[in-house]
This record gives C-alpha cells, sequence and structure tokens, in this order.
C-alpha cells in the first residue's frame, strides 16, 4: 500500500474528492493546482500558472482544464468534469476507479471495457506542462479526444467571454499555438503522434468555483476552448499532450516524460513528504532565488522567508539554497529594512520584524557551520547595518528609544506578522513596544556580540553590551506582568495590553532571552493552557472576548478571525522549542504528538504538505494556503529537534 493512499471507493464522492488539492510546482515560479478529480473549484486552480514577465512576474493561468472524451462504436464518454451554477457537468469523476500521486498525479478510469491511465507533469525549470494518456484495456477500436480550455488571465482575476481575444491559431508541429491577448507568450498544444485538429472556438460560460465564492469573491468565469484534437490509441500504447511555451519536438515527448519521472523524489513516507513540499517553495527566476510563502496565491515575502530559511535548507542539509536565498534577500536590503513583499520593481518596506528574522536566521546557519569567523565575514556587516538602523530610526517610526527597546508602528498600518486590515484599519495594530519585536531585538544584540567577540571585534562588543544589558532590564520592567505570570503583548502610551496571545512564545525559545527560568516556566504554562492546539498556537486566548474560533467567510469576516484565535501551525516550532529548552528530552513525547497529528492530514486538504492556518475551534480545519513555507520549514524543524534530543 502505498504511503499517500486514498479511499477509491470514495473517488467518486465530490464531499471527499474537491476537498483534497493536488500541487506541483516547476520550481521557476510556475505550478498546476487542482483537485485530485481535477475539478477546478478555485481561481488559482490550472494545469498550467506561469508568472509572465511582461505583467510584473505576476502568476496568470494560461491552461485551466482540459477535457479527454473516449471514443468506441461512435459512442462518446467525457471523463471531464466542471462545475456550473447548481450542476456538475459533465460528470466524468463517475469513471474514476483510482488516483495517486506518487511519483505523480496519476488518474485511472474505467469506461465499459476501456481502462485509461492519465499521468499529469510539470517539467522542472521549463515552461512545460504535459499529460500522458496510456490506453491500459480496450476490446475494440477507440479514439480519445482532447479539449483544452484556455484563460490567459491573472491568478486573483477571472476571465470573461470578449470579443477581442485573438481566438486565431497557428499551426506548429502536431499541433497548435494560441495568444489570446497582447503581451501574453504563445501556448504550444502539441501531441506526441499525429492528430486531427479540428477547431470550432467558442466559450463556456459561468464555470463555478465554489472556494471563491465561500471566500466571498466572485467565483463565476469564461474558458475560452479553441476546439479538440483526436487520435486512434491503441491498447497498451501511450500519448503525450504538451503544453508549452515554446515549441517541442513531438518524437521527444514520451521520452522526456518518463526522464522526468525519474527526476521526482520520493513522497513514500511523511518526511520524504515534507521534503519535496520543501524543495517546492525554493523557486529561481531572473536570477533570483526566493521563497515562495504559500501555493497558490502567495508570493515572495521577506518575513516568511527568513523564518522559513533554515527548515526548508538548512535541516535538509542543502546549504547551497540557503545562500542562494540569503543572497537574494540581502541585495534587497535597504536602510536596514528588507522589503515584506512586492518584487524588485515594486517592494513594500513595511515589516518591523523581518529584519530581526534575519539575525535568528543567521543564528541558525552559524549554528549548523560551526564556523564563527566564516559567518562574520559573509553577514558581519549586514548585522551592523541592520542594528545600526533599528538604534537610529526607520520608517515608520521604528527607533530604539532611550531605555534601548524598540518602538514600532503608525496609524493604520500593522508591521508586525499579525498584519491582517479590514477596511482599512488594522485588526491588531499594535503600536508601540511589540514583545516579539523586542525578543528579537535582545536576541539580535547578543548573537551578534556572540560573533564579534569570537571575532575579536572589540569595539563592537564595547559599543552594544550596555545596550544589551538595558535592553533585559527595560523588557523586564516594561513586559512582564508578576500578577498574571506572563508577558503583555504590546505596550503604548497607555500601558501593557495584557491579551494572551503567542508572541511572547518567542521571549522564551530564542537562544537568547532577557527572561529567568521562573519567568519562561510561567509563560510556557499560560501558553499550554490557553493557545496550544495539536495543529497550532491559536492567536488569541478562547478566554478573550474577541476570539473567533473559525477561520471561514468572506475576506472581512476571515481577517478578523485570522489572528484573533486561528491557529498558526509555524508557530509549534518555536512553542516546540520552548519546551526542549526548558525540560529536555521529556519534551520528546509532545514533539512526536505533533508531528503524527501533522501525518494524519497528508492525504486531506493540500495532498503531501501543510497548510497555512487550521481553525482555532476542535476539530481544528486546515484552510488557507493549501502549502504554506513556514509551516513545513517549523515541522521539519520539530523533527530535527526530536533526532537531536534522541540521540
Amino acid at each position: 500500500m502505498k504511503y499517500l493512499s486514498f479511499d477509491k471507493e470514495q473517488l467518486v464522492n465530490l464531499e471527499y474528492s474537491l476537498n483534497r488539492e493536488i500541487l506541483s510546482t516547476n520550481h521557476s515560479g510556475g505550478y498546476f493546482s487542482s483537485t485530485i478529480i481535477l475539478c477546478n473549484t478555485r481561481k488559482y486552480h490550472g494545469l498550467m500558472v506561469l508568472p509572465i514577465k511582461e505583467f510584473n512576474g505576476e502568476n496568470h493561468v494560461l491552461l485551466s482544464n482540459v477535457d479527454e472524451t473516449i471514443i468506441q462504436h461512435d459512442h462518446e464518454f467525457n471523463l471531464g468534469i466542471h462545475r456550473y451554477p447548481g450542476i456538475y457537468q459533465p460528470r466524468g469523476h463517475k469513471y474514476i476507479i483510482d488516483f495517486s500521486y506518487e511519483p505523480i498525479p496519476t488518474l485511472t478510469y474505467r469506461v465499459g471495457g476501456v481502462i485509461l491511465k492519465k499521468e499529469l507533469l510539470f517539467v522542472h525549470n521549463e515552461e512545460q506542462f504535459m499529460i500522458k494518456y496510456t490506453l491500459l484495456d480496450a476490446h475494440s477500436p477507440t479514439k480519445i479526444r482532447i479539449k483544452p480550455f484556455l484563460a490567459f488571465r491573472n491568478v486573483n482575476m477571472l476571465s470573461k467571454a470578449n470579443m477581442w481575444a485573438n481566438t486565431k491559431y497557428q499551426t506548429c508541429a502536431n499541433g497548435v499555438k494560441y495568444k489570446l491577448y497582447t503581451g501574453f507568450p504563445y501556448l504550444h498544444l502539441q501531441t506526441s503522434r499525429k492528430n486531427e485538429f479540428i477547431p470550432s472556438p467558442d466559450w463556456y460560460y459561468n464555470v463555478e468555483y465554489m472556494e471563491e465564492i465561500k471566500r466571498g469573491y466572485d467565483g463565476h468565469e469564461d474558458l475560452f476552448v479553441p476546439g479538440f484534437f483526436e487520435l486512434s490509441i491503441k491498447k497498451g500504447e501511450s500519448i503525450v499532450l504538451s503544453a508549452a511555451t515554446s515549441e517541442q519536438s513531438p518524437t521527444s515527448l514520451l521520452r522526456k516524460f518518463n526522464a522526468e519521472i525519474e527526476k521526482r523524489p520520493k513522497k513514500d513516507s511523511f518526511c520524504s513528504s515534507l521534503k519535496n513540499s520543501a524543495k517546492q517553495f525554493i523557486i529561481q527566476k531572473d536570477k533570483r532565488n526566493e521563497i515562495i510563502a504559500g501555493f497558490p496565491w502567495f508570493g515572495s515575502w521577506g518575513r516568511d522567508s527568513f523564518i522559513s530559511l533554515p527548515g526548508l535548507t538548512l535541516c535538509l542539509s542543502d546549504e547551497k539554497s540557503f545562500k542562494a536565498v540569503m543572497e537574494t534577500l540581502l541585495h534587497d536590503l535597504k536602510q536596514g529594512l528588507f522589503p515584506n513583499t512586492g518584487n524588485s520593481s515594486s517592494q513594500a518596506f513595511n515589516s518591523v520584524d523581518a529584519p530581526l528574522w534575519f539575525f535568528w536566521t543567521i543564528q541558525q546557519y552559524a549554528s549548523y557551520t560551526k564556523d564563527a569567523k566564516t559567518v562574520w565575514t559573509e553577514y558581519g556587516k549586514k548585522l551592523k547595518e541592520v542594528l545600526n538602523g533599528f538604534r537610529n530610526g526607520l520608517p515608520f517610526n521604528i527607533k530604539m528609544h532611550d531605555n534601548c527597546l524598540i518602538w514600532a508602528g503608525e496609524k493604520g498600518y500593522a508591521l508586525t506578522w499579525m498584519d491582517a486590515i479590514v477596511h482599512g484599519k488594522p485588526v491588531t495594530p499594535r503600536i508601540g513596544y511589540p514583545v516579539e519585536i523586542n525578543a528579537l531585538w535582545y536576541n539580535a544584540i547578543m548573537f551578534t556580540i556572540e560573533l564579534a567577540t569570537a571575532n575579536n571585534d572589540k569595539k563592537f562588543v564595547k559599543e552594544w553590551k550596555p545596550i544589551a544589558n538595558k535592553v533585559k532590564e527595560s523588557f523586564n520592567q516594561t513586559f512582564w506582568l508578576p500578577n498574571e505570570g506572563y508577558l503583555a503583548d504590546y505596550v503604548d502610551e497607555e500601558g501593557a495590553n495584557s491579551d494572551i496571545r503567542p508572541n511572547q512564545i518567542f521571549a522564551v525559545s530564542l537562544p537568547y532571552s532577557p527572561l529567568s527560568d521562573e519567568q519562561m516556566m510561567s509563560i510556557l504554562n499560560i501558553v499550554d493552557h490557553e493557545l496550544y492546539t495539536p495543529k497550532g498556537l491559536r492567536t488569541l486566548s478562547p478566554k478573550h472576548p474577541y476570539y473567533k474560533g473559525r477561520y471561514e467567510g468572506d475576506q472581512s469576516t476571515r481577517d478578523s478571525a485570522y489572528h484573533q484565535g486561528t491557529a498558526w501551525p509555524w508557530l509549534l516550532g518555536h512553542y516546540v522549542e520552548a519546551h526542549f529548552k526548558l525540560h529536555g528530552k521529556s519534551a520528546i513525547s509532545l514533539a512526536q504528538r505533533i508531528v503524527d497529528s501533522f501525518e494524519e492530514d497528508m492525504n486531506i486538504y493540500g495532498i503531501s504538505s501543510v497548510a497555512e492556518v487550521y481553525d482555532g475551534d476542535p476539530p481544528q480545519r486546515p484552510n488557507g494556503c493549501i502549502s504554506q513555507a513556514w509551516s513545513v520549514a517549523e515541522l521539519i524543524r520539530i523533527i530535527k529537534m526530536i533526532k537531536q534530543y534522541s540521540n
């Protein structure tokens, strides 16, 4: 039995199949994603989604879907499935008898005496998607008709029928090529064998994406179908359909497909599935190495990149990728700040924590290499630059005050990771001294002092040691709530905010903490009882009147719950680290229970990956992005911790 197994009897059950999504990337920013029965439920779904340079590098759906029809004795059996308002048409999923995910997504259909296998593959580091059809069994002459559905639109938008789409095609070897709108590349649709292409251009109206409707968005799209390919297929024969931005050699398609399968890493265990997922987040394009924060709708985020990088690379002994991504991140550093979002031509420097997570990331690298000299040589100058930026003052009112703590924030902005904004207003603005920012600040100074000491930089140590001491003193005076036994979430002009949130866990988990063991034990006890779930730490205690236990509804409703109770898997990495720090080997059982709870979810929601968020209320349901970088990264780091403490 394969590790990632699915109930064959349930595949025809739409409630079962439509809640399981697949993802494959080409490591250059492109991906394909759908449900396991290939019925798209999101506007982000598509068989070929690519970043288009001419459109600011944003992702665009070129090929939305492909329908196949089996023809025998003039009888036609359509294997496709689409949802329209109130109906699914056609209902080809009823012919599915098997689905497997390893090594690549594969569906098997039975129509009478015909058994057809359909394998889907996105070529690594190229803009090419392929489907291989193999006729496993047939007792009479069989034809296959292949009908592509084209979108040519931004992933955040929807295509509508129009008069200006260029519906004319040009021929290429064993196929045709289309470019519906100016600025797009041509999409070459070719088969490995000669075919008959029947042009019958038409719009299919009101294809419905129910997940978008659930999320409060427009969920109806018109897709352009240019016609169809028709060709005979014999028992035991394989035919490949290729969709690519460049013309392919038809005779090499089958060989290329088989060679690409050999490159696919195994997904035959929990760890190998996580490793495969980790690799999908790291992309290389235009000489930049970046981490995609989450599929299918996030791009590269500075904060997420620093938090994810150690787990996605160093924990998998991939130092090369670590350094390549770090080089890109450092290239974007400006006056002590890293861009939070955007691309090289348009960046937003509105994250107060990304520069401080940079120190933690380098700290993990220093621990990995055990080479303080090289780390100081490579990164010492940048570490100093960020420290000086925070001390001297940065945009958004970010500055070290006389008490040596970091104050941050301006009205209308949310600068920490709790950055949801509803109707133009931050849900959790946290203007003032945020607790995790100052925990990260203390850790950053102390780590840099550690490196400077090892490299005999006495001037730096003399300059910053008094600041570190002051931070420790001020941190305790400002944040510690002695009657409650935990830390304020932030402190502003009006005083301490005593909401019980997970941000205080970093003051326990980080290598350098300004707190005593007794304080850390007390904090961990509060987090254990108020915030912990096996799927993530809740972002607010359920006892709080503003707590929201379900992450669902339209965007404003979801954003209102995003950091008001929703549980985040990535926080578990630091939660487990805090337990190991204070309890040693006895924390192994807790860490293993967490790992086991996620292993249970490997064949639901985002197959073979970890979701962005879970409901705060039990039973915790996965939600948000189907595959989130820091969720995967921190789970990998937890597994690494278990191994370290087990030895």
